[in-house]
């Protein structure tokens, strides 16, 4: 898994039909210091993430194994919303101070 901020949604109307009602956000992911790096992917939101929020990524084969995504052509899926991230006891993020 990966950490990544979300940056927009991405809208398809015209697409592979088992993706229809498939919720796509793009996603920028983020180093082990909490920055932005110049990498983007669109991912498969089915937990309900929001802009600006940080969000646990999961890629490749392990983003066809939620349920009722196995059989999609899916290889980003956001699969968590973070509330906190901390490292060497210093809180990188923390979602409740994002909206103060």
């Amino acid at each position: 898994m990966q950490i990544a901020k979300v940056r927009g949604t991405v809208v398809s109307t015209h697409k592979e039909p088992s993706l229809r009602g498939v919720k796509f956000l793009l996603l920028q992911f983020l180093d082990e210091e909490g920055q932005l790096l110049p990498k983007y992917e669109v991912a498969a939101d089915t937990v309900g993430a929001g802009m600006d929020e940080w969000v646990l990524v999961s890629l490749g084969s392990a983003a066809r194994q939620v349920a009722d995504s196995n059989t999609r052509p899916i290889d980003a899926m956001v699969v968590g919303i973070i509330d906190t991230v901390s490292v060497d006891n210093h809180v990188l993020y923390s979602k409740k101070d994002q909206y103060r």
